[in-house]
């Protein structure tokens, strides 16, 4: 039984600083509107010719800041901000912004964080149906990095 609490406090104590890591840097602006955050993407887009990410997903969500913190890695990095304007889009508890998943082809439902890909003109390339970003702390590098350079525009 000793053995047990302690192993429990220990694995306790561990995630403390991964939920205050999280909870002390949102990425998602839950105040946000969705909708005028894509219209000014779009807006951007127009004169860059980069492609717009809107990336459906909550400050709760570990895999959610798994993939921001991947894509800002240095050499990711540097392919994002070259050819996309990011959007990141809060869901709440799944109660928010459902409609802006559904319009773009997202079923937030099957896990987030959740990916969609437009052209500049908002025309939509590629949309995650199946939660393919759900478990991205498992996800390895170069697949993120596959994902992003197979999504740019091309020039």
């Amino acid at each position: 039984m000793r053995s047990t609490m302690g192993f429990l406090t220990v694995f306790l104590l561990l995630l403390v600083p991964i939920s205050a890591t999280a909870a002390s840097r949102p990425i998602y602006d839950e105040n946000a509107n969705a909708q005028q955050q894509i219209a000014a993407a779009l807006a951007a887009t127009a004169k860059s010719g980069k492609n717009i990410v809107l990336i459906f997903g909550a400050n709760w969500c570990s895999d959610c800041h798994a993939l921001d913190a991947e894509m800002h890695e240095p050499d990711l990095a540097e392919l994002i901000e070259k050819n996309y304007v990011v959007v990141n889009i809060d869901v709440g508890r799944f109660d928010k912004n459902r409609e802006v998943g559904r319009k773009y082809g997202v079923p937030i439902r099957r896990g987030i964080p959740a990916i969609a890909v437009l052209d500049s003109r908002g025309k939509l390339l590629y949309a995650q149906s199946q939660g393919q970003f759900a478990n991205a702390a498992q996800i390895p590098d170069q697949a993120f990095r596959a994902f992003f350079e197979k999504w740019k525009p091309k020039r």
